[in-house]
Parts: structure tokens; C-alpha cells; sequence
């Protein structure tokens, strides 16, 4: 599917390579922590767009981190609850079907987009007359207008035929992309990484301490204010410990994050 593939497990190294080797994946990152596959999700990201596929709790941080994150049903509900995507029947063959869903879907959208403008490209002039005098009548603009609709509506409808478990229509779409640098695929000292995944882990961390949060509603406030503020990448808050907690992306004052959460008539009392 042109896609690039990475094992990311806390397993030790050599199970990780020998697994990693029979099912022909692009890279093996073994023996890392929960907070390191969220590192790891980080630097790729800095590569491209990242899809995570996970069912433990140790996968959360990794899954709400991703661009897209991806969750077995069966597995830990914290899991489940930090995915955008969740694989109901528990199938690892239904992740490419999600991919090719999702490519299905964006390619009616473009269909849908073009039709829709070259319709009225072409039928509003007529409809004004500005074809050598060539006129409509309303009756038939009318009905050329419900036409339009049951064109794209039509077009939609056609990803009911989508065979999402077929591979036979896959179509190669990958880009150069360096997958070496990456914190840490059997070779060199593990514990050098997870040093250095802490000291970025505070770095790229703050946490707020909140007061007057009483409730989820509360909650959803706090973090939509601190989301809008350029430079935050995610925030997580919560009533019952008071306090906020925001994953960095770039550079952000304590100031800026405190204004954005007393705009919303909470007290920050602190900054950690």
C-alpha cells in the first residue's frame, strides 16, 4: 500500500527482530517504555503522518499522540479511549481495510467537489444568457439543480461497493522517507534513550494547576481553550486532580497558557 511500517513494542530486542523479519516490516524499535513509543510516534511525525495501531494501556500516550490513532477493540478501554479509529471485530487485516476506506472516501469527496463546481461552471452562464443568447427555462434550471444533487449523492452512495478487504486495487503511493535516526532499533545503550526521552518528555510538558473546575463540561473548556493556543499540540484536564496538562509542540509562556485558561473564568494557581 506504499506505506511505511514500524514495530514499536516494549518486547525485548531479539523477539522484536525475529518477529519483525517474518512479517517484513520496514522497522523494528524494541525494548522502549510508554512514554517512549510516544517519543518515537513524535520524531516520526516529524517525517510524515503517523497512524498508530495499539491495544494496551502502555499504547495510549503513542495513540493520542499520532495523527491517527488506531485501537483493537478488544483491548484496554484507556486504549480505545485515546484512538479516533477502533477496530470493532478485534482484526489486524482491518487496518489496510480502514486505509483504503479512508482513501475511497477522500477520493469521492475530490469527484464529488469537481462535478459540483464543473456543473455550475458550465449551467450558470447558460442560465444568465451569456451564450449567444442561448436562454433557459427556469423550469429546466430547476430541474437541472435536483440533477446535480442526485449526481453527487449517487457518486457517494458508490463506496457501498468499496471492497476495503480487497487488495487487488492498491496503488503504490510512497515517498522517499528516512526511517534512520530513530531513537533506538536494537543497536546501542536503551538506557541512554529512556535518559534522554525524560529530560524531553519535561521539556515538552507543563502542567497547570487549576482551580474552580467542577465537572467534565469543566474539563472540555479548559482543554478547547489551551488547544487553540499556537504552539500546544494537547491538553489533558481534569476536574477531580485540578490541573491541566499540555503537550508542547514549540515554545509556549506560562503566561500565555495561564490567560487562555482564566479567559475561561478559571484560576490558574500554578505552572509546573
Amino acid at each position: 500500500m506504499g506505506l511505511y511500517v514500524v514495530m514499536l513494542t516494549g518486547d525485548n530486542v531479539r523477539t522484536a527482530q525475529a518477529i519483525g523479519k517474518e512479517a517484513g516490516v520496514d522497522k523494528v524499535i524494541a525494548g522502549v517504555l510508554p512514554d517512549g513509543k510516544e517519543a518515537v510516534i513524535r520524531e516520526l511525525q516529524a517525517r510524515g503522518k503517523v497512524a498508530m495501531v495499539g491495544d494496551g494501556i502502555n499504547d495510549a500516550p503513542a495513540l493520542t499522540r499520532a495523527d491517527i490513532g488506531i485501537a483493537i477493540g478488544a483491548g484496554a478501554d484507556v486504549a480505545v479511549d485515546s484512538a479516533d479509529v477502533v477496530l470493532m471485530n478485534s482484526k489486524l487485516a482491518d487496518v489496510p481495510a480502514a486505509v483504503r476506506l479512508s482513501r475511497g472516501t477522500l477520493k469521492n469527496i475530490h469527484e464529488n467537489l469537481f462535478w459540483a463546481f464543473a456543473y455550475n461552471i458550465i449551467l450558470i452562464p447558460m442560465a444568465a444568457g451569456l451564450y449567444h443568447g442561448i436562454r433557459m427555462n427556469p423550469m429546466w434550471g430547476a430541474a437541472a439543480m435536483s440533477l446535480s444533487s442526485f449526481t453527487v449523492c449517487m457518486n457517494a452512495l458508490r463506496l457501498n461497493l468499496l471492497k476495503v478487504h480487497d487488495a487487488g486495487h492498491d496503488r503504490r503511493r510512497r515517498t522517499a522517507v528516512s526511517l534512520e535516526g530513530l531513537p533506538y532499533d536494537g543497536e546501542g545503550d536503551p538506557n541512554d534513550l529512556k535518559e534522554n526521552m525524560k529530560m524531553e518528555e519535561k521539556n515538552m510538558r507543563k502542567t497547570l494547576k487549576v482551580e474552580g473546575m467542577m465537572c467534565e463540561h469543566c474539563e472540555a473548556r479548559v482543554k478547547k481553550a489551551l488547544c487553540a493556543v499556537e504552539g500546544v499540540e494537547n491538553a489533558v484536564a481534569d476536574h477531580n486532580a485540578g490541573t491541566a496538562v499540555v503537550t508542547l509542540g514549540a515554545e509556549v509562556s506560562d503566561d500565555v497558557l495561564r490567560k487562555a485558561v482564566e479567559d475561561q473564568d478559571y484560576k490558574v494557581l500554578g505552572v509546573e
